[in-house]
């Protein structure tokens, strides 16, 4: 469970924030960079690609390349005369303590604390109904390594609580180790399971638990292409080499992304099979039969389809199958196919993204991106719609069957993450954890609005700041935006952000089509040939805060991560006078050749692939980010970030970015690149490093609209 939540109430404040700042030309050289005659042909068109050695992450060439540039990044940055102030400030308000909802497994309560500024939580637990005062250090990933660059990953307990399976990554890699350990004498049990990505860690009883991974690729283990993803079953006692695949070893029928789930009273093993990020196959196994084979639930990709909770042999799935918002059905496992399914909590025009816990089906619906929770029984009978503390993100209600109370989070943008007990049989909810931190919501407000896209479609949007902006168009802008992948942006609180707001500055998400909030027909509607649907969408929301006086393009900034470091691309090189600062992250740049790198070919639901036909070729390279930089444009001022372990979106699109945008840029907006050394694509990023990233990132956008210092 993230918890973000923040701070005291600072006391800086931007100088000038409603005068007009007067920049200072600050003169950037670039490092010398070589280019080769690399010529890709694409359906008779060939296209050029000069900085292809890029690519190669283990040359020693790239290595020099990635210190120069950051050389060059943080003399600018070192520049900027408030960005130690202003790390100061993000390390004093990440200072407080941090707090999970507690768990139960085996005779012990579990739950994840962060002291403040350590790097990585640590688990703690105490003995389960003994005084929680009582609770010990279990798991410490602080002590992997000094720096907190090896991260703790998914930790799974077995039936009784008796072994814990956790995963690490070392430097931020997507490529994990996987631990086992005697939870009652903390030591280590057996094998240590090497090379292991997108798994999950799934115990049958005590004896051991299912996995997946990947054959090792050939060459860089962080940038060379995996697309056959297996199952296995690791056996306690037995070396990882006599390990046996349980489903995905036939080579003529790859699927790129495969999980493996035993049900929770260990009857099942459950299967769900992809070749993409929408969709998949689903198929089950009689563990309580030695000679079972599996048994075909779904043999299609063209739904999405999980098996949520088992009562016996009737099976609930959650399915959109016929349901773009989806809804429950259920069936008798030894028929599953769909034409037995039969409907147990019907599609609603909200998005549904249900639960169990307690003999409890929690439905969990967005309604324009916030949460509204209803509570049904087994037999579809609603209970109660749940009560929450506001308007915002409610998640969690989960827990085992047997429990008779549960814990949920509500976070929203201006209201830190807190915990609340719910009593299952009641419904009555208490404030169980809430941070002691000096900040005051009522400061502050959140409000949603709905803008109209290029096309005419209406797209939310919530825009946070402090109570009383003056709409003058002089206000710093962060717009933040991802567009993809089924996400859903939904309100949830941040310690940076709300650094950010307090000092003045406006906070814009748009709910961009390709999203999931509206289900999978938003999530369409921004795939493939309709992509630039989610950039028009995007532009719009910068011009909607423009028009209505928020900030003006003279103090506006676009950010976004990943697919969205691909919508921040695509809009700066689209509309470079919309906005004056630009911070593209980990971005899918390269449109052409993303799928040729690691997992990147599962991405074609979303994005086609320029392989596929002529048509898809040419409207991948109409909107590629690195393929539309042009000569003469003045483009924003860049700071592209990302991380050199990075093996989900190679570093290879920001370098690429980078080194075309520095080659062609007019003017003296700076195009920097912000390298991350023994980082990956930012999960278990250490606190340390995520405080000196925000420093720059926030002072290098103050910076380049003008600002000069924070004071009192």
């Amino acid at each position: 469970m993230k918890l973000s939540i923040v701070p005291a109430v600072l006391l800086l404040a931007l100088v000038g924030c409603k005068e007009e700042p007067k920049k200072e030309v600050t003169t950037v050289t670039y490092p010398q960079i070589k280019t080769v005659d690399t010529v890709d042909t694409y359906f008779g068109v060939e296209v050029k690609d000069p900085y292809r050695w890029l690519e190669d992450d283990r040359s020693a060439e790239t290595a020099e390349w990635v210190k120069a540039e950051n050389e060059v990044t943080f003399d600018y940055l070192n520049k900027i005369p408030f960005r130690e102030e202003l790390k100061k400030r993000l390390s004093d308000i990440w200072n407080y303590e941090k707090v999970g909802a507690p768990f139960k497994e085996g005779n012990y309560t579990y739950f994840y604390k962060n002291d403040g500024l350590q790097n990585q939580y640590v688990i703690y637990r105490y003995k389960t109904g003994e005084d929680p005062s009582t609770a010990e250090v279990f798991l410490d990933p602080n002590t992997f390594k000094e720096d907190g660059t090896i991260s703790l990953g998914q930790a799974s307990f077995s039936k009784d609580g008796s072994k814990l399976a956790y995963a690490i990554s070392e430097g931020g890699s997507d490529w994990r180790k996987v631990i086992v350990m005697n939870t009652e004498t903390k030591e280590i049990v057996g094998d240590t399971l090497k090379d292991v990505k997108f798994s999950g860690l799934s115990w049958k009883g005590e004896d051991g638990f299912y996995y997946s991974s990947y054959d090792k690729p050939k060459g860089s283990e962080l940038s060379a292409k995996t697309d056959q993803h297996k199952v296995y079953y690791h056996k306690l006692g037995t070396p990882q080499s006599d390990d046996k695949v349980i489903f995905g070893a036939t080579p003529e029928e790859k699927h790129r992304y495969i999980g493996a789930s035993v049900t929770e009273d260990n009857n099942y093993l459950l299967i769900s099979a992809s070749t993409s990020t929408s969709g998949n196959k689903l198929f089950i196994k009689d563990l309580k039969n030695p000679n079972a084979k599996f048994v075909t639930i779904l043999n299609d990709t063209d739904s999405d389809s999980y098996v949520l909770e088992n009562v016996g042999s009737k099976l609930y799935i959650v399915t959109n199958k016929n349901a773009p918002n989806k809804k429950i059905v259920t069936v008798d496992a030894a028929n599953p196919a769909p034409e037995n399914w039969k409907d147990l909590i019907p599609e609603t025009e909200n998005v549904l993204t249900p639960s169990t816990g307690g003999g409890s089906i929690f439905a969990n619906y967005m309604v324009d991106a916030v949460s509204k929770v209803k509570q049904y029984d087994y037999d579809g009978k609603l209970i109660r719609e749940i009560e929450l503390p506001g308007v915002g993100t409610a998640g969690g209600f989960g827990t085992k069957k047997e429990e008779k109370e549960l814990y949920y989070s509500f976070t929203n943008y201006v209201t830190p993450g807190s915990i609340y007990k719910f009593n299952i049989e009641t419904g009555e909810s208490e404030l169980f954890i809430k941070p002691e931190i000096d900040f005051n919501p009522d400061n502050f407000e959140s409000n949603q609005v709905f803008y109209t896209s290029k096309d005419g479609t209406k797209i939310p949007m919530i825009i946070t700041h402090k109570k009383g902006l003056k709409l003058d168009g002089k206000n710093p802008t962060i717009l933040y935006g991802y567009g993809g992948f089924n996400i859903s942006l939904t309100p949830s609180f941040s310690i940076a952000n709300a650094v950010w707001m307090e000092q003045g500055g406006v906070y814009a998400v748009p709910n961009l089509r390709g999203g999931g909030e509206y289900g999978k027909k938003w999530h369409d509607a921004g795939t493939q040939m309709k992509k630039q649907n989610v950039f028009d969408d995007f532009i719009a929301a910068a011009e909607y805060l423009i028009a209505n006086n928020y900030t003006s393009s003279d103090y506006l900034a676009i950010r976004g991560g990943s697919n969205g470091g691909l919508l921040v691309g695509a809009t700066m090189t689209q509309r470079p006078d919309l906005m004056k600062v630009a911070l593209p992250a980990v971005g899918v740049l390269d449109m052409l050749r993303y799928h040729t790198f690691t997992a990147g070919a599962g991405w074609a639901y979303d994005y086609g692939t320029a392989e596929d036909s002529k048509e898809m070729f040419e409207y991948l390279k109409g909107y590629s980010p690195l393929h539309n930089v042009k000569e003469g444009v003045e483009y924003p001022a860049t700071l592209i970030t990302t991380g050199d372990h990075d093996d989900r979106v190679v570093p290879a699109h920001s370098f690429k970015f980078a080194a075309e945008l520095q080659a062609k840029q007019t003017g003296n907006n700076p195009v920097l690149i912000r390298i991350e050394t023994d980082a990956g694509h930012g999960a278990g990023t250490p606190v340390s490093k995520t405080i000196e990233q925000y420093a720059d990132i926030f002072g290098f956008t103050l910076y380049n609209m003008g600002y000069k210092s924070l004071s009192k």
